[in-house]
């Protein structure tokens, strides 16, 4: 069988492209590397699948994306946010809104959007081949001519490259893409983890692994010397700190990284001054006189933090009393609440990356059409585009944008 387009690549843009592509009534194989379709976006957002920003203010949203803001002004206009929650619910995956705008499906689970993507591309009548190891594109002058899979080479008259990037390199995001096109004569710019979960040293956070904080403030050091301060809502895990407060934050942190020994201080009460937070302290430990420190840190500081918290308080006998707790022993303990330390080791690699950047330059891609502008019959799709971009949805729009704007210009 004779294709109009061949999509290289089943995950979040890649299904989109081909569906959209198929919905214009052309002949559209989908090639995929894996044994399913979506791996990666069947487990993104812990499972819960972060689809979309319901930022209103289309100007505020374009901002997250940094240089990438002009290129992405017209292919937004052509499938923004607005058509993400109308394309899932006019297919029964209605969206709700929750904290920081952030989008999922009412179900809140991944693999229901993968579901609705494939029976998109079922009513498309989209022909899908799993397990189709790619080994590179064919071109003569201006135009690809054919996709090398094994010993077989299939042709098409378009091409939509949507690999993916080197995030999850489990998933099958290997950057396989990036070698192609960079063969292909296109300037790719190497990728580096940039939303990705910070390492620390310290067993006490690791001790404290699945435990969230919230409304906290953290403060990173480089060399003693105040860098960057961040309020909100951080996890720890058994590596270190995650969350999208963290994950937004770890490419300012790997700038540090360069410039000398970081280190972080956690204050879980940013809203009070220590004055007014060892009054606080004071009355709560009031009503605990008679019991002793390390059952009673726990009125104070977060649930399930309490012996980890514990532990940066080696001067002090856990045994103690409340009612025989010292002024200057309280004191430490209150300034321990406004400062809980860490030492930031690095951050986690392309495994544990949300997002990597880097990828094919967007002087070379015709931002209303992602259309190559060295090959004028191959598109470029979602996180092979050398876009910047932080959490909370925003990377899953991009790939619905693009691989839309794709399928809607074969």
């Amino acid at each position: 069988m004779t294709y109009d387009v061949v999509v290289i690549g089943g995950g979040a843009s890649g299904m989109m492209a081909a569906g959209r592509a198929a919905e214009r009534g052309l002949r559209v194989l989908l090639l995929e590397k894996n044994t399913v379709l979506g791996k990666k976006l069947a487990i993104t957002g812990g499972g819960r699948c972060n689809i979309t920003n319901a930022e209103e203010n289309e100007r505020l949203f374009l901002s997250h994306f940094g240089a990438a803001e002009k290129f992405l002004f017209s292919s937004l206009v052509q499938f923004g946010t607005d058509d993400t929650f109308s394309f899932f619910a006019n297919r029964g995956l209605p969206l709700v809104v929750q904290a920081g705008k952030r989008a999922f499906p009412q179900t809140e689970r991944a693999i229901d959007v993968v579901k609705v993507l494939e029976r998109y591309l079922a009513d498309g009548g989209v022909a899908i081949r799993t397990n189709a190891q790619v080994k590179g594109l064919i071109a003569d002058g201006e135009r690809v001519t054919g996709v090398v899979l094994g010993h077989e080479t299939i042709s098409a008259d378009s091409y939509i490259l949507a690999t993916g990037g080197m995030s999850r390199p489990e998933t099958g995001s290997t950057g396989d893409g990036f070698a192609w096109l960079r063969a292909l004569g296109h300037t790719v710019h190497d990728p580096t983890p940039r939303i990705v979960p910070i390492a620390v040293r310290d067993t006490w956070i690791k001790s404290l692994a699945g435990v969230a904080l919230d409304n906290v403030k953290v403060t990173f050091f480089v060399e003693g010397a105040k860098k960057i301060v961040l309020k909100g809502r951080i996890l720890c895990t058994h590596f270190g700190l995650s969350g999208p407060l963290i994950l937004n934050a770890a490419g300012q942190v790997a700038d540090l990284l360069h410039a000398g020994p970081v280190t972080l201080a956690i204050d879980l009460y940013p809203s009070l001054d220590l004055g007014a937070l060892d009054a606080m302290v004071t009355k709560t430990f009031d009503g605990h006189k008679n019991k002793t420190l390390k059952n009673s840190l726990r009125y104070v500081v977060p649930a399930g933090t309490s012996a980890a918290i514990m532990s940066l308080l080696p001067d002090i006998d856990p045994e103690t009393k409340i009612h025989s707790l010292s002024k200057t022993q309280r004191k430490t303990i209150v300034r321990l609440l406004k400062s809980l330390p860490a030492e930031v080791t690095g951050l986690m690699g392309y495994e544990r990356a949300v997002v990597a950047d880097g990828g094919v330059s967007l002087r070379e891609i015709d931002g209303k059409t992602m259309r190559s502008r060295k090959y004028d019959n191959l598109f470029v799709t979602g996180d092979l585009l050398h876009i910047s971009r932080p959490s909370g949805g925003y990377s899953l729009q991009l790939c619905w944008t693009t691989g839309y704007v794709a399928g809607s210009a074969v």
